[in-house]
């Protein structure tokens, strides 16, 4: 009998500890029209301070301004369960930035979180943004004329037919930032929710330790801008698994963001990204499918990426250097790439993968890229893959192994082809600029590595389709087993052409198909 009791009190003890939550107890309604953002907002914090458990979402609508996790709190979303951002902005908390005061005021999107350890956000529900409160859909972002100048295409460049063509759709302001963020947290978990119509990012992990995300569906609409999938920033332990995200903007962005980059969310301290792990994702983006790096960049390191499709994008990966920090340490398992030009404002310009170092901010120590490792990868796309060093920043120790890639004709290449995208640096003639395409052009590379690569030009014809593998101004190259031609059509392309280099060795391929310039 003593023994049953206290089972009994020990139940109820852990019942008490682990309680739920109705966001309908405290006074949220169903109905998609009235404001719930204090109901909720009630709820949580009732959960946060009786130590924790669930807070219930039951199916229906719920219109929502800001509200804020606390720690040991889990949301639960049931099936038919929607959180619909308000389509007045005022409805959003407020935030400025005091360095930046030209940024004006900005607001938060529907759930933003800092400092809180253990939080979750779980369930088969929806948050949905509410994007066409905050686009004008008839209305697409251009290139300005400063920006094409130099490209192969001039005024031209990205022209569109008819309507908006591509996108992207233009911005109504103000509209509210990242729709989800978790700030300086701990042990952060999201599984099976469905995060949708992002005005702007939609979910950021601002200097996080510990997040797992898993089985998520995130959709924003291809064409809207700024629209990121996940965006993973000065955050380290994180992994992103089995999940579904199509993205106007990139669909993954790794990034390890230095105290010169100040947004409400972030320490202002220097903290790198590392031990990243994405596994087992169906990826699409008008812009890059994983971005790692770019400016305002510490350094990212540890990052692992397997068994992942890139489909219908603009940039399959790109790694970019343009600040100081290093992006070492990498590698790319078993993925397929499929990649497209586009009409309209997106970055990028059909690269399969493109990797750069080239500086965009003054007065830094340009950082590096190296150790980076593709295995099995298989591309398709309607531009060449591109290496792009400087003389300030090598790149150093990038191994291919198992490359396969089928160039793809356009019916953009008269608006879009034949032109390289570095935006991003300084300089107007580094931005968007006219060059002839190889297959597989490197430049400013050390201890490069390309094992078993089979290119296949299909029916792509373009005239300023070149050489198969092109490599410029190297130090240790090693090519083996490369199985292509130079472009078909253009008498003076190459199988493989290196030129300003030294320590070159190819292997199994015939000594016709090798033009060296100037190699050592």
């Amino acid at each position: 009998m003593r023994q049953t009791l206290l089972l009994c009190l020990t139940l109820t003890a852990s019942a008490a500890t682990a309680q739920t939550y109705s966001i309908k107890t405290y006074g949220a309604v169903a109905d998609g029209k009235t404001l719930s953002t204090t109901a909720i907002q009630k709820a949580i914090d009732a959960c946060h301070r009786a130590g924790g458990g669930t807070v219930d979402v039951p199916t229906g609508t719920y219109l929502t301004g800001t509200i804020s996790l606390k720690s040991n709190v889990n949301l639960h979303l049931e099936t038919g369960a929607v959180l619909l951002g308000s389509p007045n902005i005022n409805d959003y908390r407020a935030y400025t930035l005091p360095k930046y005061p030209e940024y004006g005021t900005n607001h938060y999107g529907i759930l933003y979180t800092e400092k809180a350890e253990n939080v979750a956000l779980t369930g088969l529900g929806t948050i949905d943004g509410n994007d066409p409160a905050y686009f004008d859909p008839t209305r697409a972002k251009k290139i300005d004329t400063v920006t094409t100048r130099y490209t192969r295409q001039k005024n031209n460049y990205r022209r569109v037919a008819s309507g908006i063509g591509d996108g992207p759709w233009e911005p109504r302001e103000p509209r509210p930032r990242q729709m989800v963020i978790f700030a300086g947290c701990k042990n952060v978990q999201l599984r099976d929710i469905s995060l949708l119509r992002s005005p702007f990012w939609t979910l950021h992990f601002s200097d996080c330790d510990a997040v797992n995300v898993t089985g998520i569906r995130l959709w924003s609409s291809l064409l809207a801008p700024n629209a990121d999938g996940i965006d993973v920033t000065s955050s380290s332990n994180v992994t992103i698994a089995n999940c579904d995200i199509r993205a106007g903007d990139d669909a993954i962005a790794i990034t390890g963001y230095d105290h010169h980059f100040e947004i409400p969310g972030f320490s202002g301290q220097r903290h790198i990204s590392e031990n990243i792990n994405v596994t087992n994702c169906n990826l699409q983006s008008y812009s890059s499918g994983i971005r790692i790096g770019f400016l305002d960049q510490n350094t990212v390191r540890n990052v692992h990426v397997s068994n992942v499709n890139i489909t219908n994008s603009t940039r399959g990966i790109g790694i970019f250097l343009r600040d100081e920090g290093s992006l070492e340490d990498m590698t790319f398992d078993n993925i397929t790439i499929e990649t497209h030009l586009r009409t309209g404002d997106w970055w990028g310009n059909g690269e399969p993968i493109h990797i750069s170092a080239i500086r965009g901010k003054e007065n830094v120590k340009l950082g590096r890229i190296k150790n980076l490792k593709f295995n099995n990868i298989t591309c398709r796309g309607e531009n060449g893959i591109l290496l792009y060093g400087t003389p300030e920043s090598v790149i150093e120790d990038v191994t291919f192994s198992g490359l396969t890639f089928e160039v793809l004709p356009s019916k953009l290449n008269d608006v879009a082809g034949g032109n390289v995208d570095l935006r991003g640096v300084i300089g107007a003639k580094n931005q968007i600029f006219a060059r002839d395409i190889p297959a597989f052009l490197a430049e400013h590379v050390k201890n490069l590595t390309i094992n078993d690569f089979k290119l296949d030009w299909g029916s792509a014809r373009a005239p300023f389709l070149t050489n198969g593998l092109e490599v410029n101004r190297f130090d240790n190259l090693r090519i083996s087993n490369f199985r292509g031609t130079g472009a078909p059509g253009n008498a003076q392309a190459r199988p493989i052409l290196l030129q300003d280099g030294r320590g070159a060795v190819v292997e199994d391929a015939k000594k016709e198909d090798v033009k060296r310039v100037s190699v050592r």
